[in-house]
């Protein structure tokens, strides 16, 4: 797996061992080509696998970035694969349903790759929301099967939907944290 884009284009990523399923480098391009300038954005990626998508953001020029993995026998694999990234980027090895109440920040952009046969994903957007984790106008993208669009509501309390693109059978569903109207 290579970086496709930014400072670190064309360094490769490895892939570490358990059940992973990467981004497809045409995914990716779309996803950020779709975003637009990240450069001193902060990015959270949830479900991180290789860190591959973190890594990207990174090259791209979000800072800090966040990668949150539950697997214990990733860790060493997306330690080596951060270890040539020179801005701020941080691995917490832990479930996400923990991490999310517990974060210290908020985030630009949060990009979740939940496993595909997880059920609920709609509740790690409802989770995002609950604690306030993205900052004004900043973005929730979650990489789903499409089996599933038809469980992802317009509104998800103050993320609103604005875009979402098919790659085969995933999809990328875009929610943007519009305040709410008082």
């Amino acid at each position: 797996m290579r970086i496709t884009s930014g400072t670190y284009r064309g360094r490769t990523v490895i892939c570490p061992p358990g059940v992973i399923r990467p981004a497809m480098d045409r995914m990716r391009e779309s996803m950020f080509s779709i975003i637009g300038d990240i450069t001193d954005c902060t990015f959270l990626d949830l479900f991180s696998g290789s860190g591959l998508v973190g890594i990207e953001a990174a090259s791209r020029g979000a800072e800090p970035v966040h990668l949150v993995e539950m697997d214990r026998g990733k860790k060493d694999t997306i330690e080596k694969n951060i270890s040539f990234v020179t801005s701020s980027i941080k691995l917490f090895i832990s479930n996400v349903f923990r991490f999310i109440p517990s974060a210290k920040m908020k985030y630009d952009i949060i990009y979740a790759d939940p496993p595909f046969p997880m059920k609920g994903k709609v509740s790690i957007a409802q989770a995002v929301e609950k604690k306030g984790l993205l900052n004004e106008n900043g973005l929730f993208i979650v990489h789903y099967p499409r089996e599933e669009q038809s469980l992802w509501p317009e509104k998800i309390g103050s993320l609103t939907f604005t875009d979402e693109r098919t790659y085969g059978r995933s999809l990328l569903r875009f929610y943007r944290n519009i305040e709410k109207e008082q």
